[in-house]
């Protein structure tokens, strides 16, 4: 029983649980990104480039079977190795706006973090010895 007490104590730390919802938040985000990417980013560069489709940029490192289509899918389909680099660059380009994104709110949260105001810390109670001396200071005086 020893073992699923610590498992529940390890399991329902603060840590472990912001942990889970931050993979949970970022898988989302990264679905996000993608689809700004594949959706919205690429088709305006592709359309300022001369509408090109990243996703169908490819070599053909081997042999075409006859009658095949060359599009990436129907070629990976009949086991043709390809190299897909057109997809590299749509993960490289999720990959710098996701990095671009994470910066900007790390950044910010930064910049807030240094704009709350900070109370005074509280003057230290003074010694009890010290306050002795000021009396027999002050008791001497008179």
């Amino acid at each position: 029983m020893g073992m699923m007490q610590e498992f529940k104590e390890f399991a329902v730390k603060g840590s472990v649980v912001d942990l889970a919802v931050g993979v949970i938040i970022g898988a989302a985000f990264g679905k996000i990104v993608d689809s700004v990417v594949s959706d919205l980013i690429l088709p305006l560069v592709g359309a300022v480039i001369g509408k090109i489709d990243f996703s169908n940029l490819f070599i053909v490192l081997g042999n075409v079977p006859a009658g095949t289509v060359t599009t990436l899918d129907a070629l990976k389909k009949a086991g043709v190795p390809v190299f897909a680099y057109g997809n590299f660059i749509t993960v490289a380009i999720n990959f710098a706006i996701l990095a671009l994104i994470i910066f900007l709110m790390i950044k910010q949260i930064n910049r807030l973090k240094k704009e709350a105001p900070t109370a005074p810390p509280a003057p230290a109670a003074t010694p009890e010895d010290v306050m002795l001396l000021r009396e027999i200071r002050d008791s001497l005086r008179k």
